[in-house]
């Protein structure tokens, strides 16, 4: 009778200097040809970046333009045209949306009213400033137009304070009206509308005028 023991061999790979030892299935696979099914796909660098990256969100230049908005006169230095020229879409909808929720005390529907007027209001103001010959993009509409809600959420919390008083509340609100407006119009109405600027501030002025009446409701 003949007994005994067959061990098991040791396969080891070189990699890199390095030697690995490799189980009994791992050398089976690779000696039939599906070594492959082994391999490891390295990580797409695309995986790995940031939320706020893949959304194409800028934190940095957002609060830049928030800013611009809120400081309008030219002699404070900021690059306001920054704000018509380099759209983005996230920080007007933050804006819109911070407007909304302090709207709600009206009722609910002024959320998604105010969205609509949004969106529609600077298609207006877009159409009317390609009738009188601008050269504007509605996206550049759509990004001046919220950002400029700014004052309006500004003085929002004045208006809670001082809404027993009717003359200083409607000094308040004509004063926050005419800063929106004006920093709207300021990026939107540029030289090439030359005696047209009324025929474009006017429906700008009445936009906002209508988005304060929403924050009370509908």
């Amino acid at each position: 009778d003949l007994s005994g023991s067959i061990t098991t061999p040791d396969v080891k790979l070189n990699l890199g200097g390095e030697f690995i030892k490799e189980s009994t299935a791992t050398t089976f696979l690779r000696q039939r040809g599906y070594g492959w099914l082994l391999e490891l796909e390295e990580d797409d660098l695309d995986d790995n970046k940031p939320l706020l990256e893949e959304l194409d969100i800028d934190l940095k230049d957002i609060y830049y333009k928030i800013r611009c908005v809120l400081m309008p006169m030219p002699s404070l230095g900021f690059n306001r045209q920054v704000v018509r020229d380099n759209p983005d879409f996230w920080g007007p909808l933050a804006v819109v949306l911070f407007f909304s929720m302090i709207s709600l005390y009206g009722q609910f529907k002024v959320v998604s009213w105010i969205i609509t007027i949004w969106i529609f209001g600077s298609l207006t103001i877009f159409l009317l400033a390609r009738v009188l010959g601008g050269e504007v993009a509605y996206g550049q509409v759509l990004g001046v137009i919220g950002y400029s809600l700014l004052p309006l959420i500004v003085i929002a919390p004045v208006l809670l304070v001082v809404g027993s008083f009717e003359v200083v509340s409607t000094l308040i609100k004509l004063f926050g009206v005419f800063w929106a407006a004006y920093s709207a119009a300021s990026l939107l109405v540029g030289e090439e509308f030359k005696t047209k600027k009324p025929l474009l501030i006017y429906p700008i002025f009445l936009l906002y005028i209508y988005f304060l009446s929403l924050y009370t409701g509908v």
